[in-house]
């Protein structure tokens, strides 16, 4: 999650002003601080993993990570969800049929707070007040751009025999993409000394 200011204030917008805007910069952004957990997508979320059995050695995988979940972390869990999906079919080989990898990116405004009080008192009158009013303090608000993006990686992969993938030099060994991403993956919050759920298996075949 990224903060990009897209107008700064032209000289001192006074001292309090950046504490101000960093303050409602992280409400705006509270509640999205951790990185998806790897776990299937729950009715009515927009996170985890999901699996379909499109045929008898085809199935469709997917996993869509949170504005804070990396790129590379997305693809990894996809792979992996993809290698426990051949296992649980009874396969030690799959290969991916088609794989991509999107990004969505939204953009939220965040109004600036207007002129520190410190200015309040020459604004429109005395002697400073032409000076004050041609730095245009008090009348060109500017507003902090919030840019959130995540990933959504789907595939396709269908699960080889050993025979299949010895004549297939794309084919991926299910068992070591398992050993060597799954320690990484990490798992959904839950009770301390409770034990991690096993892995949702994909449907039976047809």
């Amino acid at each position: 999650m990224t903060a990009r200011h897209s107008r700064f204030s032209r000289l001192f917008p006074g001292p309090s002003r950046p504490l101000l805007v960093a303050a409602l910069a992280g409400l705006v952004l509270a509640g999205c601080t951790t990185p998806t957990p790897y776990a299937p997508r729950l009715e009515g979320q927009q996170t985890g993993y999901t699996d379909r059995q499109l045929a008898p050695n085809r199935y469709r995988v997917t996993f869509s990570g949170n504005t804070v979940t990396p790129r590379e972390t997305v693809e990894s869990y996809l792979l992996l969800r993809a290698a426990e999906v051949t296992r649980a079919a009874g396969y030690d080989y799959f290969v991916f049929d088609t794989r991509n990898t999107k990004a969505r990116t939204s953009y939220q405004t965040v109004p600036n707070f207007p002129a520190d009080p410190w200015y309040g008192p020459w604004y429109g009158r005395g002697y400073y007040a032409p000076y004050w009013r041609g730095w245009g303090f008090a009348y060109e608000p500017s507003v902090d751009v919030i840019t959130r993006t995540k990933y959504d990686a789907y595939a396709e992969i269908v699960v080889l025999t050993p025979q299949q993938a010895k004549t297939e030099p794309r084919s991926i060994n299910a068992a070591e993409v398992i050993r060597h991403l799954g320690p990484d993956a990490v798992p959904p919050d839950r009770p301390s000394g409770q034990a991690p759920p096993p892995p949702a298996p994909p449907p039976p075949p047809a």
